[in-house]
């Protein structure tokens, strides 16, 4: 499941996503179904897929870096097309930042990609901002990503009164 939503998304917007297309394809399938037992039962890194009509239709990663900081990031989003205007970005968005929040991340962040002004728009529209960092990106080393940040200390669920 997870590869054929890895390469759907990589046929679709292969500038968008910081690994090829023939990487993806000429991965064995037993790493994909590694990281998705991984992300089964992890606190430091999870996915999460989009299934419409009992067929998956997208899919995003969520993680901490295991820096000293620990800063939340979601990446490799990605909404089948024919069904981006269910809000299908929107849905797995919150269900990866609600994961984050209750592993304890306030802020959460987003390399975008500076040509994929798509994203862009979408991350803004949902609260991200421009941190100031902007960096070549690592693996594809002829595009330029813009560093995004969104404070998501609102989202944290109070403590239950005792």
């Amino acid at each position: 499941m997870l590869r054929e939503l890895r390469t759907a998304s990589l046929r679709d917007a292969p500038y968008a996503f910081g690994d090829s297309l023939e990487d993806a394809l000429s991965a064995d399938a037993a790493v994909y179904d590694a990281a998705a037992a991984r992300h089964a039962d992890s606190h430091a890194a999870t996915s999460f897929i989009l299934y419409t009509e009992g067929h998956p239709a997208g899919l995003i990663g969520a993680n901490f870096e295991s820096a000293p900081a620990r800063r939340a990031f979601v990446f490799a989003l990605w909404v089948a097309p024919a069904v981006r205007h269910l809000r299908g970005g929107e849905l797995l968005l919150n269900a990866a930042l609600e994961w984050l929040v209750s592993e304890g991340a306030t802020q959460v962040y987003a390399w975008v990609t500076d040509s994929n002004t798509t994203a862009m728009r979408f991350y803004e529209r949902l609260g991200f901002g421009p941190t100031g960092d902007h960096a070549r990106s690592q693996h594809s080393p002829e595009q330029w990503e813009t560093l995004l940040v969104r404070d998501v200390s609102d989202l944290a669920q109070p403590a239950p009164a005792q």
